[in-house]
C-alpha cells in the first residue's frame, strides 16, 4: 500500500483529525490514536447512533485500523512514553486549542528537536494565529464565520438553514492530508519535516472559488436564491414530482437545455436557459416547477431516462447507500461480523487500500497496555 511503513500519532478527535488518520491507516500508515485518559477516551466513542454490536457508527467510520492508548499528558510516565514514540513517528496530528501542546511540552519545536524530519499537522476552527485563534468552535459556528452558513438560505424563506454536511470539517481533513503528503514528498529531498498549521475556517473559505463572484466583482452579498449553484437557474434546481418526491436539474450548459426543451415540446423557452440566472429565467423555472409538479418520479424517471442531460432523483441517504453504483463502487465494506463501514474513496489501479475493519478498544497505557509503531516490542 502507498503509505506502508509510515508512522502516525494523532492526537486529535471528533472528525477532521480522525476522519484524515484513517485515510491514512486505509492505505497502508501505522497509526496510533492517543486518547485522553478519562475512563471515556475519543467522544466519538458516545456520540450518535449504535450498531447492534453497541459501537457507535460515527466512532467506527474514523477508527478503524488504529492501535489506541489513553494517556494522561500531565503526568510524567505518560508523557515521557508519548515522547519516545514521537522520536520514531513521521507524522503527529493534533487538534487541541492553540497554545495547549507547548504547555504540554508536547509542541512542534520540542518535538522536532529529537526529530527533525516530523511532520507536525494542527488543526484548529481558526488557526494558530489571528483575532480568533482562541475562540472555540466545532463545524456549524466556523461556517457562520466563513459565510456558508448564510449561502444555505431556503428559497421560500429566505433564512439560514442548518448545514446537512460538515463541510468545514471535512475539508479540513482533506487539506490536512493533502498538506502532510506534501510535505512528505519535501522531506525526501531534504530530510526535513514540517510544521502545519491547518485552520477550519481557512479551509472553507477556500471552497468558496465558485460562489465569491458577488464579493469579489461587486462588492455585496450573494443572494442565494438568485445564483447559479442555489436556486437561480432553471437548468440547477430542485422541482416536486406530483407524487410529493423530488427530482433535480443539474447541468445549466446550453446545450442540455435544449435537449430537454425540445424533448418537452417547449423550444420556446431555451432562451431563457441562456441568460445570467436570477429573476430573468423565471419563466423558465416556472415551466419546470409545473412540468413536474404534474407526474409522478416514477414518469419521470423513465421519461429523463433516455436523455442526454445532468438529473437525478433525490434519494434519502439511504436509499443512496443502497443505490447499485455503490456496490459496484465499494463503497460500503462489511467487517466480518457484519457490521458496515464506509468504503475508501482513493482508488488506486496498483497497490490499492486494504482498510483494517478492527477497531480499538479503549485501553489506558497505566493499565500496561503501551502500543508501538511495527517492528517495537509491546510493553
Amino acid at each position: 500500500m502507498k503509505l506502508a511503513g509510515l508512522k502516525v500519532l494523532d492526537l486529535s478527535s471528533f472528525l477532521p483529525g480522525p476522519h484524515m488518520s484513517m485515510m491514512m491507516a486505509d492505505h497502508g500508515a501505522d497509526v496510533i490514536m492517543i486518547e485522553v485518559a478519562n475512563g471515556r477516551g475519543e467522544p466519538a466513542r458516545d456520540i450518535g447512533y449504535r450498531a447492534d454490536d453497541g459501537v457507535s457508527v460515527w466512532f467506527r467510520n474514523i477508527g478503524r485500523g488504529k492501535e489506541a492508548v489513553a494517556l494522561n499528558l500531565k503526568e510524567a510516565g505518560d508523557l515521557a512514553y508519548f515522547r519516545s514514540l514521537a522520536r520514531e513517528a513521521d507524522v503527529v496530528v493534533e487538534a487541541f486549542r492553540p497554545g495547549v501542546v507547548e504547555r504540554l511540552g508536547i509542541g512542534p519545536a520540542a518535538l522536532r528537536a529529537e526529530n527533525p524530519g516530523l511532520v507536525y499537522c494542527s488543526i484548529s476552527a481558526f488557526g494558530q494565529d489571528g483575532p480568533l485563534r482562541d475562540r472555540p468552535a466545532h463545524d456549524l459556528a466556523v461556517q457562520a464565520l466563513a459565510g456558508t452558513t448564510d449561502l444555505n438560505r431556503g428559497l421560500e424563506d429566505d433564512k439560514p438553514a442548518m448545514p446537512n454536511i460538515p463541510a468545514a470539517d471535512m475539508c479540513a481533513s482533506l487539506m490536512a492530508f493533502s498538506g502532510i503528503l506534501m510535505a512528505l514528498y519535501r522531506r525526501r529531498s531534504t530530510g526535513q519535516g514540517d510544521v502545519l498549521d491547518i485552520s477550519m475556517h481557512d479551509c472553507l473559505l477556500s471552497w468558496t472559488a465558485n460562489v465569491t463572484g458577488p464579493v469579489f466583482a461587486e462588492d455585496r452579498a450573494p443572494e442565494p436564491k438568485t445564483m447559479r449553484s442555489f436556486g437561480g437557474a432553471g437548468m440547477y434546481n430542485i422541482y416536486e414530482t406530483s407524487d410529493g418526491k423530488f427530482i433535480v436539474l443539474g447541468g445549466s450548459e446550453p446545450k442540455f437545455a435544449r435537449v430537454l426543451l425540445d424533448a418537452l415540446e417547449r423550444p420556446d423557452l431555451y432562451s431563457y436557459a441562456t441568460i445570467e440566472p436570477g429573476p430573468e429565467q423565471a419563466p423558465l423555472r416556472a415551466f419546470f416547477k409545473n412540468s413536474f409538479a404534474a407526474k409522478p418520479l416514477d414518469h419521470w424517471m423513465a421519461f429523463l431516462g433516455n436523455l442526454d442531460i445532468c438529473w437525478a432523483p433525490v434519494l434519502t441517504l439511504k436509499e443512496a447507500f443502497e443505490h447499485p453504483h455503490v456496490k459496484v463502487r465499494s463503497m460500503l465494506l462489511h467487517d466480518s461480523d457484519k457490521q458496515t463501514h464506509l468504503g475508501v474513496p482513493i482508488k488506486f489501479a496498483g497497490e490499492p487500500a486494504m482498510p483494517n475493519l478492527s477497531l480499538p478498544p479503549y485501553r489506558e497505557a497505566a493499565s500496561g497496555h503501551r502500543p508501538r509503531f511495527s517492528g517495537g516490542n509491546e510493553q
